[in-house]
């Protein structure tokens, strides 16, 4: 499906396409992230071991994680630029005078047409799904337009797809020595090079094999 095809998506599906025990749960209490039992806000960072190519040396922001499951979003798989233009004529828009373009990330293999951003904590409006207080993810036609007019986030990546796990599969996963995690870095999330941001998340794994 092409890129602009699932812009136009995104919108119908935003509301309705996410797991709704994850989108609507409250985060995890603050002690129970400390102590390991869950990891919304956390780093989710593929280690070496990591057989799935779809996740090979990838860095997720964990968005939720409850005893209902949990979701991410990978951070470092660009998909290359896009115009913000083309964007709201993909919302049937006119992109006449918008200027400037966006980086666009491959968020996680499920739902791939399903676009998210995932930004700053300084952003909210009616949707924004609070991550930790720091972050946030929202899904609306309305943060396009607040980031093409600079009155939106002061950070943001926009990815499509995310990744899910039904409860308890993260668990195992992570028993499995498959997942490193790290404490949420904005600096690391939002401006470090692409590149670079598995091997420096890797050096900063706070549970190791």
């Amino acid at each position: 499906m092409s890129l602009i095809r699932s812009l136009s998506l995104l919108f119908v599906l935003a509301a309705s396409a996410l797991p709704a025990a994850l989108f609507g749960a409250a985060p995890p209490n603050p002690a129970d992230t400390q102590g390991g039992a869950f990891l919304t806000g956390q780093l989710l960072i593929a280690s070496p071991v990591m057989r799935d190519p779809r996740f090979r040396e990838t860095v997720l922001v964990m968005v939720r994680h409850n005893k209902d499951g949990a979701m991410g979003m990978v951070i470092n798989r660009p998909m290359g630029e896009q115009p913000l233009a083309r964007l709201f004529e993909a919302l049937g828009e006119s992109g006449k005078g918008v200027t400037g373009k966006v980086p666009v990330y491959y968020g996680g293999p499920v739902q791939p047409e399903l676009g998210l951003v995932l930004h700053s904590g300084d952003y909210r409006r009616a949707g924004t799904l609070d991550i930790d207080g720091r972050v946030a993810m929202t899904a609306t036609k309305e943060i396009f337009r607040d980031i093409a007019a600079r009155t939106g986030p002061g950070k943001s990546l926009i990815a499509f797809g995310y990744a899910g796990w039904s409860p308890g599969q993260l668990e195992g996963e992570l028993a499995l020595n498959a997942w490193f995690t790290a404490p949420f870095d904005p600096k690391l999330v939002f401006d470090e090079d692409r590149d670079k941001v598995w091997g420096i998340a890797k050096e900063r794994r706070t549970r190791d094999l």
